[in-house]
């Protein structure tokens, strides 16, 4: 008897070690995400998407790789959550701007070429391709980086917001003063449409439109709609000259230390996010710019037409500039619009032969 009270004992002592290691080897590994978007399911689509990404994994490797999501930028700005990324030791993946990515990575400066993108199909798909992705893939050697896709950044398609008129056509631009995020790009686009330009940062945008310090800004409309530009502008012009983006990647030195069924499972589970992503993006664009439509004084949906003759305004000037003063190879400049292009041309051909005969 006094024996099996001593095995019960030795047992009920050894118990919590045990437990703390079956909960140890329940998650082997973490994996952090940092974003700028708050941790809100509706009225962002990186959020919710991160949240699948999360379910999916966890899933698929049973628990073994822990996934956890720090929104609104709780673990500091873009270029900070970059550079710990690098690391790979306290956060393994963020989401970047298209400018902050651009400072780890410069080649990806080329997606601000104006009038990329026809509709958001074309765009998800280039986004979404093969070609894009190897392109990606010097952020491995530049930055320790690994590219798992590209996000919208507040729905894509840029819109216009001015306190002088109503932007119609390109010649209402002239004379404008734009506020544009402090990006040589932009500056270049403004300027070869006829308006001016004053770069400035985020924080101090509604204080430039209040006091007069600039006419107008450009943002994707769920930006000017949650922030209230109506307040402080009067009128709204949708033209897509510029399609913002958020690439997300995760550091390559903790990527390589995942066993493969790992890698693979974070991997197959970031791109189901990436999808997931699109459809929300789109529906929050659209029905941002319908509420533009009802807060701001006027309202306009630029046509294709005057898009077109806008883009071939500002197409040579941007390309002057990014290999000129950026100094980006020519020919990787345009086999990058060629194969945006290209995309545009074989969905058009696939809809019509699929759908259309």
């Amino acid at each position: 008897m006094k024996a099996n009270q001593s095995l019960l004992i030795a047992a009920l002592a050894a118990l919590p070690l045990a437990i703390a290691s079956a909960n140890a080897q329940a998650q082997s590994y973490e994996m952090v995400i940092a974003t700028q978007l708050p941790e809100d399911m509706s009225n962002n689509e990186i959020y919710p998407a991160l949240v699948h990404f999360k379910n999916l994994v966890e899933a698929r490797t049973d628990g073994d790789l822990e996934v956890t999501i720090f929104g609104g930028g709780q673990l500091g700005s873009e270029v900070e959550n970059g550079s710990e990324v690098q690391g790979g030791r306290t956060l393994q993946s963020t989401i970047m701007s298209a400018g902050a990515m651009s400072s780890f990575y410069q080649d990806y400066q080329v997606v601000t070429a104006p009038f990329l993108f026809t509709n958001w199909r074309q765009a998800w798909s280039f986004f979404d391709g093969e070609w894009f992705a190897d392109f990606m893939s010097g952020t491995v050697e530049a930055a320790d980086m690994r590219y798992l896709g590209t996000f919208d950044d507040g729905g894509g398609f840029v819109a216009f917001t001015n306190n002088v008129r109503l932007i119609e056509t390109v010649e209402d631009l002239e004379g404008l003063n734009i506020r544009t995020e402090e990006n040589p790009a932009h500056v270049a686009i403004m300027r070869s449409l006829g308006a001016s330009a004053t770069p400035l940062p985020w924080g101090e945008l509604i204080t430039a439109l209040e006091t007069g310090l600039a006419d107008g800004q450009f943002n994707a409309p769920v930006l000017n709609t949650t922030f209230n530009f109506d307040a402080v502008t009067d009128y709204t012009t949708l033209t897509g000259h510029v399609y913002n983006s958020a690439p997300w990647v995760v550091s390559e030195s903790w990527y390589q230390s995942l066993p493969e069924e790992h890698q693979q499972a974070l991997v197959s589970s970031a791109r189901e996010a990436i999808q997931l992503s699109h459809g929300m993006s789109g529906a929050l664009a659209t029905a941002s710019w319908v509420e533009s439509c009802e807060r701001f004084e006027a309202c306009y949906l630029m046509p294709d037409g005057e898009r077109e003759r806008m883009a071939e305004i500002a197409r040579p000037a941007w390309q002057e500039w990014i290999v000129d003063d950026f100094g980006m190879d020519e020919a990787r400049v345009q086999g990058l619009l060629d194969e945006v292009e290209r995309v545009g041309q074989q969905l058009a051909e696939d809809d019509y032969r699929i759908y259309g005969q």
